[in-house]
């Protein structure tokens, strides 16, 4: 069949439709030569060979080209896997600029660029065709009515963010149409959103919806498939099973769909990347988009022998952030999210990886300098995981100024201080107070660099930390090998399900702890999905190929865990209520502790302030903060002064109930208990504590006291 084509032009890179005809441009360094291969309903394939080449990039246009094309490349040149080249024309490839793709990776030898049972393994060549395996990029019409939507810029101090997975979040929610569950629709859905809101989250944040190797082949050997997705072979589509749309590149309008309404309802979208490495693996990985494409420009190798490449990821792979064109494309796919898909921020995940000149992690590496300056994504939320497996990647307080990071530190002190471990309160009291060790007296961020977790999608639930000693895998299919060892978790006494009320009183006041402490710390709160309706995952610390109930969450439990969902809500609400535990500013002076301190004051359970060896002690476990809300340093929007009620907290990781005396200075005032974790909600009746009166708090709890004006 006789397809016309034009020059076109260099850029933009990808499809681009232009109402007549469509523009292809693609970037390879390294290649003699080009085919842009064009396929029919039926996969009949027509091959047009780019034969224009500016600046390495490959192009060409094609009138008469239009939404719906499916499309991919093959590209010719070298295969010397020793120099660092793997290109194989007989291997359909994915545009690394489509905005949209058809479907999933099959598996078969055909994929891999060399032949699976050759003594030699990737040194050999493969003539096998892999175009009737691979998804196909699509062209899209990228217009969309946005009906005046815009970025939210929620304030950083009043975000909370809930971490969740687009298909697990909805797939079994019973108000939700079924053909809406486990997709953007679904995520849209009312029924969703209602729980959203009622929960008090102003921003989700979407585990990978790049478009990624869903069923690499040690998954599907074992029946299981990536449900995590932290595999991504493209940057810019939309991850097309996560449509209810089956009409090709509708999968960019259902997304956008989702945004707007997400919007509509107050609630920020920020996606969870993956720069640092792709699904394509190491050097016997298959060859999808860019080993194909450009092995040499797109991959970290191994100097002094290109066959193989660097990890810092764990992954098989590491992206070359050293190559301007792959900083380009990250830029331009960062881009793309915000001004063409409306997202509000971005999660960076293993960022440290990003953050790689050579070996060793540089905080002003190229990538981070790009985005300080990039006008686009000037205003928009910024988060890191300050880490990767690489020596020295371990880089949580490290972060640029504009950046702020998932706070792997306060994960660990709150779970250990809770759990009864050795933690120092002088640790516990600098991850209450925003981790001023970590960010203020490095580099002078302000709290919000902090963003506190206590559960994520990595490693157990909130209920799984209160139920299980250890990890319980098996159903990955890795013999329990897999997964964190160290969970800094604690059983309450029995391993797993328990019918034993002692036990699961203890769990639920541990739940209770670990949420108030969440919420009550300065910094930004990131729940996990799940967690608010008593969520377990069986013990699996590590469920990315569980697509199936074990990571879907069980909306049944939110009537039997309704004590747990509305302390949550009211949690929640308790937090944005009240500015003293948000704020925007340092506490004033020594940041935990020091004579003088006028706004934030911490104590023994006798009343006195804490020395400075009491800091340090490893066995104490209770300790007494107080908040002045008349001493808040930041102004509101107007200009307007910003005063909140007075707070004392009492916390007793402790096994035996302690008594707590109100502090020596404050026993002429009235003090009232609104939150006691031993209650599964808001205390409702009023206790009013004065003078020396003791406080009981029991044996690992804690008790919010407010002060009456």
């Amino acid at each position: 069949m006789y397809v016309a084509l034009w020059p076109g032009d260099v850029y933009p890179l990808g499809a681009t439709w232009d109402g007549k005809g469509t523009n292809f441009a693609l970037y390879s360094e390294n290649a003699t030569g080009v085919e842009l291969c064009l396929f029919e309903p039926n996969d009949e394939e027509t091959r047009l060979s780019l034969t224009e080449v500016s600046n390495f990039v490959w192009h060409g246009y094609v009138p008469g080209v239009g939404p719906g094309q499916r499309y991919g490349y093959r590209v010719h040149g070298p295969y010397a896997p020793t120099e660092g080249h793997r290109f194989n024309p007989n291997k359909l490839l994915i545009d690394p600029y489509a905005k949209a793709i058809d479907g999933d990776v099959s598996n078969g030898p055909e994929i891999f660029g060399y032949l699976w049972e050759d003594a030699e393994e990737d040194l050999s060549f493969s003539e096998l065709d892999s175009a009737h395996l691979m998804p196909k990029s699509v062209v899209v019409d990228q217009s969309f009515d946005w009906e005046n939507d815009q970025l939210l810029r929620t304030p950083w101090h009043e975000t909370v963010i809930y971490e969740t997975h687009v298909k697990g979040l909805t797939k079994l929610h019973p108000d939700i149409p079924e053909e809406l569950r486990g997709t953007y629709a679904g995520l849209a859905h009312p029924a969703a959103i209602e729980h959203l809101q009622r929960l008090g989250i102003t921003a989700v944040e979407l585990m990978p919806v790049h478009h990624f190797l869903a069923y690499p082949g040690h998954l599907v050997s074992k029946g299981l498939k990536n449900y995590w997705g932290y595999d991504s072979i493209n940057y810019f589509a939309p991850y097309s099973s996560y449509s209810s749309n089956t009409t090709l590149g509708q999968q960019v309008n259902e997304f956008k769909e989702m945004v707007k309404a997400l919007h509509y309802a107050g609630i920020e979208v920020i996606l969870d990347v993956v720069y640092n490495h792709t699904g394509e693996g190491n050097h016997l990985g298959p060859t999808l988009s860019f080993r194909g494409i450009d092995n040499a420009a797109y991959y970290r190798l191994v100097e002094g022998d290109s066959r193989y490449y660097m990890d810092f990821t764990g992954c098989g792979n590491s992206l070359n952030v050293r190559n301007p064109q792959v900083l380009k494309l990250i830029m331009d796919s960062l881009r793309y999210w915000v001004a063409q898909m409306h997202v509000d921020g971005f999660r960076f995940d293993l960022a440290s990886a990003l953050a790689r000149e050579l070996y060793e992690v540089d905080s002003l590496a190229a990538f981070f300098d790009i985005i300080h300056q990039d006008p686009v994504l000037a205003d928009v939320k910024l988060i890191a995981e300050p880490w990767d497996v690489g020596d020295g990647g371990y880089q949580v307080g490290n972060f640029p100024v504009r950046w702020s990071e998932w706070n792997g530190k306060y994960r660990d002190t709150v779970r250990d201080y809770w759990r009864g471990e050795g933690t120092t309160l002088g640790e516990f009291a600098y991850r209450f107070t925003g981790s001023p060790d970590l960010y203020f007296q490095m580099n002078g961020r302000q709290p919000n660099a902090s963003v506190n977790f206590v559960t994520a999608h990595d490693g157990f639930t909130l209920t799984d930390l209160v139920s299980y000693n250890e990890k319980h895998n098996e159903a990955n299919g890795e013999n329990n090998q897999d997964g964190e060892n160290h969970n800094r978790s604690w059983n309450c006494g029995v391993e797993g399900e328990t019918d034993d009320p002692e036990v699961l009183q203890l769990r639920n006041r541990q739940r209770r702890n670990f949420l108030v402490t969440l919420m009550l710390s300065q910094g930004i709160p990131m729940l996990l999905s799940g967690d608010e309706l008593g969520f377990s995952q069986k013990g699996n610390n590590n469920a990315y190929c569980q697509d199936n109930e074990i990571s879907w969450r069980d909306w049944n439990l939110e009537k039997s865990n309704e004590d747990l969902v509305n302390f949550t809500r009211e949690l929640v609400y308790f937090r944005h209520q009240h500015p003293v535990f948000r704020r925007r500013k340092w506490f004033q002076g020594q940041a935990i502790h020091g004579q003088g301190v006028s706004d934030i004051a911490w104590f023994n359970p006798d009343g006195h302030e804490m020395t400075g060896e009491q800091w340090e002690v490893g066995y104490a476990k209770a300790i007494g903060v107080f908040l002045d809300g008349n001493q808040i340093p930041s102004v509101g929007s107007k200009g307007e002064r910003i005063s909140d009620d007075s707070f004392l907290l009492f916390f007793n990781a402790h096994y035996e109930t302690i008594e707590f005396t109100l502090p020596i200075c404050m026993q002429d005032r009235k003090w009232v208990i609104v939150i006691d974790t031993k209650e599964p909600r808001f205390v409702q009746e009023e206790r009013v504590y004065t003078g020396d009166r003791a406080v009981p708090v029991v044996a690992r709890s804690l008790v919010v006291l407010r002060r009456l004006r």
